[in-house]
């Protein structure tokens, strides 16, 4: 599990095609310390294995499947800035909210609006998403835990401050790019037990 809190950016040194699997080298510094061959780590909010680790960087490998999923078969070059996380641990403290991993769909920059050292980021959403997305509401978007600033049909805003634009990859949004999105799971098992009770 993770929170959304981003603990650093990486940057993509390599990423090639190699057996059916695009096979990525990412470079970090923090989050190297404690992750082990075979550990998980959230890259750009999906979680992933990491099947190689030195003191430089670690190695991830993504199916089909992934790159189908996610944002990853556009965005997952050799010089790309990723959001990075390691996962909680159990005695830590929980900051942002329930974050799986687990990425729901991809949505669009719709716009980045500069105001002041702020910005308010603009995205649209798959329909399918849109019943789980909540004015006030928690979402992932490129695994950075965000409240939802206001919803309209088939897009949400969300606020960016000075630290985020600076620290996570969001800063560097530009109109009609693929974000990772994750909604928050909590409405997703309300709806589900909520349709159960109605049969």
């Amino acid at each position: 599990m993770f929170t959304g809190v981003v603990e650093e950016t990486g940057r993509v040194a390599t990423a090639e095609q190699r057996g059916g699997l695009l096979v990525a080298r990412v470079a970090a510094r923090r989050v190297l310390e404690g992750l082990e061959r075979g550990g998980s780590i959230a890259v750009d909010g999906c979680c992933l294995t990491a099947v190689e680790v030195d003191g430089q960087a670690f190695t991830c490998e993504l199916t089909a499947e992934t790159l189908a999923r996610t944002a990853f078969a556009d965005r997952l070059r050799a010089g790309a800035r990723v959001n990075l996380e390691r996962p909680m641990r159990a005695d830590g403290r929980f900051d942002g909210h329930i974050v799986q991993g687990h990425v729901d769909g991809v949505g669009t920059v719709r716009a980045l609006r500069r105001e002041g050292e702020a910005a308010e980021l603009e995205v649209a959403l798959p329909p399918e998403l849109e019943r789980y997305v909540v004015e006030k509401g928690s979402i992932a978007v490129d695994g950075v835990s965000l409240t939802v600033a206001a919803v309209a049909p088939g897009l949400f805003r969300v606020a960016l401050i000075p630290y985020t634009l600076e620290h996570t990859s969001l800063g560097e949004a530009r109109a009609g790019g693929p974000l990772n999105l994750e909604v928050d799971v909590i409405a997703k098992y309300v709806e589900r037990l909520l349709g159960a009770a109605r049969r």
